[in-house]
């Protein structure tokens, strides 16, 4: 499995994309502003939470925003129902709108999934490479000799 470099390459933010887009298409003609305001950001809500996860450096943090991603996902699902019961949608809109608003809860809730099984804990916990010349000394003896230096004390019990 090939290491995703930006979010923009997730399945979840390329669906949770076209969701915004769909969300603001269907709701153009809506007069209700206070409504349509609300379904609008709980639909960016979700591509912007997958967004700020991936960037936010640690595992703990991404699923946090993930899990925020699919309440918003819900949250969607919930006005739709509202927006069709109040006749703002008829029926096609609905049904597509809610698979698509869905179908973003589901990725979201695949990718939790695989993410917590996942060895990485994020950008933060990467060791960086210093100019400490201690650090330069361990790197070349193991270079040089195969072992690492501390590994062996600890072998010796010292």
């Amino acid at each position: 499995m090939a290491t995703v470099k930006q979010f923009e390459d997730l399945l979840a933010f390329k669906k949770a994309r076209e969701l915004v887009r769909e969300i603001y298409k269907g709701f153009r003609c809506i007069n209700d502003r206070g409504f349509t305001d609300q379904i609008e950001r709980a639909s960016v809500s979700v591509m912007s939470n997958i967004a700020e996860g991936f960037e936010s450096g640690t595992r703990q943090e991404f699923l946090h925003y993930l899990y925020i991603a699919k309440g918003s996902a819900g949250e969607v699902r919930a006005q739709l129902y509202a927006a069709y019961d109040v006749g703002y949608l008829n029926i096609e809109t609905f049904k597509s709108l809610n698979g698509l608003a869905l179908e973003c809860s589901r990725l979201v809730a695949s990718f939790i999934v695989s993410l917590k099984k996942s060895p990485h804990r994020g950008l933060q916990h990467k060791k960086e490479r210093t100019n400490d010349p201690a650090t330069a000394w361990l790197d070349e003896e193991r270079k040089r000799h195969g072992i690492d230096p501390a590994q062996k004390f600890k072998d010796l019990n010292l």
